[in-house]
């Protein structure tokens, strides 16, 4: 009953109506979509007496933009036109009667919008054109979304959009100390004003846990930690370690304690084991059978293993040197699992010192030698061997640069009176051997010659020997200087050995590369560098793959004058254009440059006729990436280290001629039957300047660059030298002792090129020594000059070969190596439903069957397995059975995080 405020008319008896009301200017603030309430009375026409045809029940809403209040009596025009018309409005109810009092009426209720609205303001109008009715009140609004934070994000307030079902997206900022997990966080505005559709969300990062329903990240209190970035709790920390400061990521180890690199943050720092305690030596003549019993205190894990250190020690005041490779431990000399050795091969009449060491996961952190006991011995004469007068033992000392990994030798003898192709042969594992069936009053010729995977190398220097009839003596032969006399049966024949292995040294006047495209005739660099095949020469034998410019297969090449053999044959398809042919044959006129053993040889080209082809030496193994993946974890370290040392020998050659390879990749990388490996793929190799001091290669623009082998400053500037080349090959010494990896996994190649430029690097594949891995970080120098050159990494991986001991070590890297954010090379377990996608997830999912007949279908039966239970569902192949346990050993950890998270 109160007084109120309307506009009304009710002309309807007048003809032709035409009634407005404008509002005043509204300013849009910022609004895209407008919303008008009105209330408002109509009066039913046919309750009126007399009532024209005219008489209406609606009236019309419209509005008119304007950047300024320019609104007169005359402006805007009272007309449809420049006013936008919303809608006509109709009332729900209407009103026959009124009282005396003029109360009685029926109030309506409805709500328009329009948008989208652009100016900085707007003027509404409503129009009537006939009805009896009273606009009582006019709400005019705008909707937003308030501001909230929400999945550990602060969204802004956000106004909705300019249509009814638009979604206006806010981007969410992470809460103090918070961090995104995996995509961009975002909330959608819809257009009631109301937050949805929610994407991604902010956690704590390491050190913080999330309080106060999560709109809170508080740093963990001293003597607590968090490890990474998630939603559990803070840690306290385990036994022998603490604190530094809130906000710990981790708990350093007190003195003496030490955690490995594998070991979880939550486990808790360890120490070194005693000493082995009871040793039980037996000596047989030259062999020692060693036991003990394990150490007192194991420091805490369960990784004891024993190292046994030979020395041999001469009489008088002479002290005590390390035993030569020719000592054989049974199983082996290090890292010994069960607390027995059998050494045999040892010298008659000497006394020997025996080290037993236990060690342990963390012994290499210690500053200290590892705890060992000892044990005196003196050998007895040796066996027959030696005593028969027809029989001869020589050993010969291994080269001081013997190129590579020697697999065997093969020693050759003969009678001096006989041709030199009826000689006997004889292989042994070491550098000695016994030769047995000599005759006395004989003199024979000896040769030993080493073997590698690249085949045998040439034979050295003939030595000469004759035994005496009378007392089975020998005597070596000298050439020039008569015979002297040697009164022991065991000689020793030092032959300094030219051994053709990995790689050929290459000698400092070597030819200089010539880039083909700079010939005005490319068919000239063709003819230059490539020779021309009869095509009546080839015969193809079958496809074997795909290449950019047609098919490539294998088959025999059959030359006037040599033998078969078979080659890769690379063919130009059908209908090409000449610039498809140049591009084609110019890789050819590359390598034909080139010859080395590490790089792929080219046999010649077939230009006369058709198809036109590329002919070179046949790898059977293939690729390396794929040859590693199938054969996962069947190499020793020596022999990848092999493979690297080829690999480095081969880019050595490049450099050396002023060439980049710009794609240097294990998957252009190929590998023959003897596991030779030869760069090969030159079609991203360009020619550098040799007059500059700092030669560089610029990319043709938009030029495709494989992001997660190049160097930074070749993604930035397309400069590429060989220091690049040298930091894509760090990344294929990560794919060789990670068997084919991909490199950053799953990770986009935008991620990895943020993640370099945040001196993230790779993580030490599982196994790989860490001198391997500080070769590999020494080639990720952010400052290109402070790379190695491919000449002191090949002299590296020499020594690293001459002394397998240094690649024995896994010695945790430095605090200030920061490694990759992800190293999925250990999934975690929660993610997976099954042991099945387990299994096929760490590469083993050839034992899936063999688990399930063995009961091993859950997570808590196979969390507990052990070595022997692997042994029994088959698995009998060490890298198999290395990374099932190191898997086992992870899924443990992080189900005891869980444990203690639950707790």
């Amino acid at each position: 009953m109160n007084t109120i405020r309307t506009y009304q008319v009710c002309n309807i008896f007048n003809s032709s109506q035409n009634n407005w009301v404008r509002t005043k200017y509204i300013r849009r603030r910022g609004a895209q979509r407008i919303h008008v309430q009105m209330k408002f009375s109509v009066r039913d026409c046919s309750s009126i007496p007399n009532v024209p045809g005219s008489c209406k029940e609606t009236f019309n809403l419209y509005f008119f933009e304007s950047d300024l209040d320019k609104g007169t009596k005359l402006y805007p025009p009272w007309m449809e036109n420049p006013w936008v018309k919303v809608d006509t409005i109709a009332a729900d109810e209407s009103f026959s009667q009124v009282d005396l009092g003029g109360r009685i009426m029926k109030i309506n209720s409805e709500v328009r919008s329009f948008g989208p609205v652009s100016h900085n303001g707007f003027y509404l109008a409503f129009q009537d054109y006939g009805a009896c009715m009273s606009l009582i009140a006019v709400r005019v609004f705008y909707r937003k979304c308030p501001h909230i934070i929400q999945n550990g994000a602060v969204f802004p307030e956000t106004l909705s959009g300019a249509e009814s079902t638009s979604l206006v997206a806010a981007r969410g900022v992470c809460v103090p100390n918070g961090e995104e997990v995996d995509v961009p966080i975002k909330l959608y505005c819809n257009g009631d004003g109301e937050w949805t559709v929610p994407i991604g969300r902010c956690m704590c990062k390491a050190g913080y846990e999330a309080v106060a329903n999560g709109t809170v990240c508080k740093a963990c209190i001293t003597g607590f930690f968090k490890a990474a970035q998630g939603d559990h709790k803070c840690l306290q920390c385990p036994i022998n370690s603490r604190t530094t400061s809130e906000g710990a990521t981790n708990c350093v180890c007190r003195n003496g304690y030490y955690r490995t690199e594998s070991d979880p943050q939550q486990m808790p720092c360890t120490t070194v084991p005693s000493a082995p305690q009871n040793v039980i030596s037996i000596v047989n003549e030259t062999s020692l059978m060693l036991e003990w019993s394990p150490p007192k205190e194991s420091g805490g894990r369960e990784d004891v293993v024993y190292n046994i250190i030979c020395k041999s020690c001469g009489s008088g005041r002479s002290g005590c040197t390390r035993c030569g490779d020719n000592v054989q431990f049974i199983p082996r000399q290090l890292g010994l699992t069960n607390t027995r050795v059998h050494i045999s091969d040892l010298m008659a009449h000497t006394q020997y010192t025996f080290e037993i060491q236990a060690v342990n996961g963390v012994s290499d952190q210690s500053p200290y030698s590892p705890q060992y006991t000892s044990v005196n011995i003196t050998t007895n004469q040796a066996g027959e061997v030696s005593r028969t007068p027809n029989s001869i033992t020589l050993s010969w000392s291994q080269p001081d640069q013997p190129n590579g990994v020697i697999l065997d030798y093969e020693l050759q003898y003969y009678e001096k009176n006989q041709a030199e192709w009826n000689s006997s042969l004889t292989r042994s594992q070491t550098n000695t051997a016994v030769i047995r069936g000599l005759r006395p009053g004989t003199i024979y010729v000896f040769q030993v010659r080493a073997r590698t995977v690249a085949g045998f190398g040439r034979f050295s220097g003939k030595i000469l020997y004759k035994f005496k009839k009378h007392n089975g003596n020998i005597q070596q032969l000298d050439l020039t200087s008569g015979f002297p006399v040697f009164s022991c049966f065991s000689l020793c024949m030092y032959i300094c050995c030219c051994f053709f292995c990995f790689s050929v040294e290459v000698s400092p006047g070597m030819k200089i590369y010539i880039d083909p495209f700079t010939y005005e005739d490319p068919n000239e660099a063709v003819r230059e560098f490539a020779k021309e095949i009869d095509i009546s020469c080839v015969k193809i034998e079958q496809v074997i793959g795909a290449g950019e410019f047609g098919e490539v297969c294998s088959g025999n090449l059959r030359q006037p004058g040599k033998r078969e053999i078979l080659v890769a044959i690379k063919t130009l398809k059908a209908g090409y254009t000449e610039r498809q042919r140049r591009d084609f044959l110019s890789e050819a006129s590359i390598m034909g440059q080139f010859d080395h053993p590490n790089i792929i040889h080219l046999e010649g080209v077939v230009t006369k006729s058709s198809p036109v082809m590329i002919i070179t030496e046949f790898m059977e193994n293939g690729s390396l990436d794929s040859f590693l993946r199938q054969n996962d974890g069947q190499f020793t370290v020596i022999q990848l280290v092999g493979m690297l040392r080829g690999i480095a020998a081969g880019m050595k050659y490049l450099c050396d001629m002023n060439y980049v390879h710009r794609d240097l990749a294990a998957r252009n990388i190929l590998v023959n039957s003897n596991l030779v490996c030869k760069v090969s793929d030159f079609g991203l190799s360009r020619f550098l300047e040799e007059d500059t001091s700092d030669p560089t290669y610029t990319s043709a623009l938009g030029g495709k660059i494989p992001i997660r082998w190049t160097a930074p400053e070749a993604i930035q500037y397309r400069k590429f030298t060989s220091s690049s080349d040298c930091w894509s090959y760090g990344i294929v010494m990560w794919e060789v002792m990670s068997y084919g990896e991909r490199p950053y996994w799953d990770m986009s190649n935008q991620d990895v090129i943020n993640a370099i430029e945040q001196d993230y690097r790779l993580p030490p594949p599982m196994d790989c020594p860490s001198a391997l891995h500080q070769l590999m970080l020494d080639c990720w120098q952010k400052d290109r000059n402070n790379r190695p050159k491919f000449s002191q990494i090949v002299s590296t991986l020499d020594k690293m070969i001459r002394n397998p001991n240094s690649l024995k070590a896994m010695t945790p890297l430095s605090s200030s190596v920061h490694l990759a954010l992800l190293d999925r090379s250990t999934p975690d377990f929660s993610s997976f439903s099954t042991v099945d996608e387990w299994l096929d997830a760490i590469k083993m999912g050839q034992y899936k069957e063999n688990f399930t007949s063995e009961g091993f279908t859950s997570f808590d039966v196979v969390s507990q397995m052990t070595m022997e239970d692997i042994l029994r569902v088959g698995v009998t192949l060490a890298g198999h059975q290395k990374k099932i346990l190191n898997s086992i050993q992870s899924m443990r950890a992080q189900m005891n995080q869980i444990t203690s998270v639950e707790v």
